[in-house]
């Protein structure tokens, strides 16, 4: 209605056009006395404006996957007093939405005559401290050159991810890069009791594998069906990595480009992403929070 006085005021004048449309010329003026000068808005109108910045910024810096609740919780976390509710009017206003999440593909094959460790984990993922129990996982991503495959590994006490790998093929070799990594990362001590759990994936379970565990001196566990309940952990991860990166990012040229995603997707979810199991806060966050609480235990004892 405002947009329509606009147009036309020059040809009509403002006051026959609001004695056909139900407002009222006063109305009009002091509308365009606020956009003219914006500290003339209510109260209300600025306070609008200046959280629609911020939530602009926490959607924008976070790509573009938060909903409300986790953009409201961001902005609180920025010093913004703010209401939840406000936040999700002020969300639908600007057409922002979270990512949704897609339905599971699975990827690995189980090999059901290949011998397996046996089942240390029993479908509880969680973890007392960092290098107690890690998961893996692969999943993979079309491209115009074909598929390529991307393996994690994650340890379950703040979720955090400690190895990665991009490949072109899905063998063991790329999934043991990943372990590789993770253990270059870490350094986990021997005997420490560490837990390496996977699915029953023949890449998993392969003798290279499974020797590099033992020589880390790290426990191997194989999920006892071979489903995704077995390794709901890394299967949550893909899960994430798959919506808030590969759908909404793609179509995908190359490999280069999903490992480049990748790697900036991996760095964010580590150091920035809220994650409701351990609290909202990232997951280099909880651990940082663990190693200082650990050492004021110490140091009090």
């Amino acid at each position: 209605m405002i947009a329509f006085i606009d147009a036309h005021r020059a040809v009509h004048g403002v006051e026959p056009i609001c004695r056909v449309l139900p407002i009222a010329p006063s109305t009009y003026r002091a509308h365009a006395a606020r956009r003219a000068d914006p500290s003339k808005a209510p109260a209300r109108s600025r306070n609008d404006a200046e959280l629609s910045i911020a939530i602009r910024r926490v959607w924008d810096a976070n790509f573009q996957v938060y909903g409300v609740r986790k953009v409201w919780r961001q902005v609180r976390r920025d010093g913004i007093d703010v209401a939840r509710c406000t936040v999700a009017r002020l969300m639908r206003q600007m057409d922002l939405k979270g990512a949704t999440r897609g339905k599971a593909v699975r990827t690995t094959i189980s090999d059901r005559a290949a011998p397996c460790p046996a089942d240390r984990v029993n479908r509880q993922f969680q973890a007392p401290r960092p290098n107690a129990l890690w998961v893996a996982d692969f999943t993979y991503v079309a491209t115009w050159q074909g598929f390529v495959y991307v393996a994690f590994v994650i340890d379950t006490f703040a979720r955090r991810i400690v190895g990665w790998r991009v490949s072109r093929t899905a063998h063991a070799g790329f999934v043991l890069d990943a372990l590789e990594q993770a253990l270059h990362e870490r350094r986990p001590v021997k005997g420490s009791g560490l837990i390496h759990h996977s699915d029953r994936g023949s890449q998993y379970v392969a003798i290279r594998y499974t020797e590099r565990l033992t020589e880390a001196g790290v426990e191997p566990s194989v999920g006892s069906v071979g489903d995704s309940y077995d390794n709901a952990l890394a299967e949550t991860i893909n899960g994430l990595y798959k919506t808030e990166v590969i759908r909404r990012r793609g179509p995908w040229r190359t490999l280069e480009a999903v490992e480049f995603a990748t790697l900036e997707w991996v760095d964010w979810f580590n150091h920035r992403r809220l994650l409701e199991p351990i609290g909202n806060i990232p997951p280099a966050e909880a651990e940082a929070r663990y190693y200082a609480q650990t050492e004021d235990v110490a140091i009090a004892a």
